[in-house]
Order: structure tokens, then sequence, then C-alpha cells
């Protein structure tokens, strides 16, 4: 098998592609960025990007996949840890304020682009997503069930509100504004809770 990096020090191959893609995608869109400009800006040849990745449309998926991976991960530790349900929510609810802002260019790309993938690699993401949802709405629930949580509103509007404000982020944080990641996700996250309680 072929080494993963070129050059000495260098990032490996896919990062490098994943990196150039996710700035020619945020700086240029997606439609008005060529594979050519992709390869050139990661220092790689176009073979090494069909190697890894098969197309510009996959790239396109990696970016988003890699941060709903990241998400997921993070997400299930916080619904496992051994904390009430509240904490559990609300660090969770936190979270995926913190690594979203943390990942701007990736969410704007995706939510820009997203039209762009195929039928059935949008089924995919949106299969994707829709597991990450559902663990958080299971948080949801489980404060509502043991009367931690207010069940005025259901569920599903509960989490709608929370990942709309979530996936809004990057049409209007800027790293240079008052606020830090951390504090917005604050903010949100207490947002979240308040309209839950009993």
């Amino acid at each position: 098998m072929a080494k993963a990096t070129e050059g000495d020090g260098a990032a490996p191959v896919p990062q490098r592609l994943l990196a150039a893609a996710t700035r020619l995608f945020a700086e240029q869109g997606y439609d008005r960025t060529s594979v050519q400009e992709i390869v050139e800006a990661a220092g790689v040849t176009k073979g090494a990007l069909y190697h890894y990745f098969g197309s510009k449309e996959d790239l396109l998926q990696e970016v988003y996949a890699r941060v709903l991976r990241l998400q997921q991960e993070r997400l299930d530790a916080y619904a496992d840890a051994d904390e009430p349900v509240e904490k559990r929510l609300r660090d969770a609810a936190a979270d995926v304020v913190v690594t979203t802002i943390e990942n701007l260019d990736d969410a704007s790309i995706f939510f820009r682009s997203m039209h762009h993938l195929s039928p059935e690699k949008n089924k995919q993401v949106r299969v994707e997503r829709r597991r990450y949802h559902e663990r958080f709405r299971a948080l949801v629930e489980e404060g509502q069930r043991t009367g931690v949580f207010s069940t005025a509103t259901p569920s599903d509007l509960v989490v709608d509100y929370h990942f709309g404000s979530v996936h809004h982020l990057s049409t209007w944080y800027r790293p240079e504004g008052p606020l830090t990641p951390r504090e917005v996700a604050d903010h949100l996250a207490d947002l979240l809770l308040r309209a839950l309680r009993p």
C-alpha cells in the first residue's frame, strides 16, 4: 500500500485534501471549486484524490461527516456519563455548539452545498444526522419521563429548537466577535434548560 504522506513531516494526504477542499469550498463555493484547484492547494496529484475520495462529491460528504462523527462520539460520552440527566443534557447541548463553532467552515459549506450531493449520499448523511438527534432527544425524554424536565413541549420540538440555533451559527458567529465559543455554548445550553424547567 502507498505511504499516506508526501514530503517530510507533511500531514497525511487525506487530511491535506480535506483541509484544501474545506478552505476552497468556504471561499469559492463547492460548485465553483475544481478538482485541479483542490489537488494543487493540497500539493498532491489527481490520482491521490481519486485514491482516497473517488470524487469531489465524496470530499464534500466527508467534510460534514467528520464533524458529525466527532459530535456523535462526544454526545455518546455525555449521554453515557454517570451524571444527573440535567447535567448530561446541558453538557451535550453546549458541546454541539462549541464543536460546530470550531468547525464553522465545515458546517457552513455543508448547509450551503448539501443539495449538490446525490440522493443516495444525501440520504446517508441524513440518516447519520437523525441518529445524532435521536440520541440527543432520548436525553430530553429521559428527563421528561423522570419529572426533571417539563413535558409541556414535545421532545421533538425541543430538539428542533436547539439544533435550529446550532445550524444558524454559521450565518452570524464571528471569531473576532464579543463572545467566545464557550460563552455562546453556555447561553444556548442555558436557554434550552430554562425552556425545559417544570
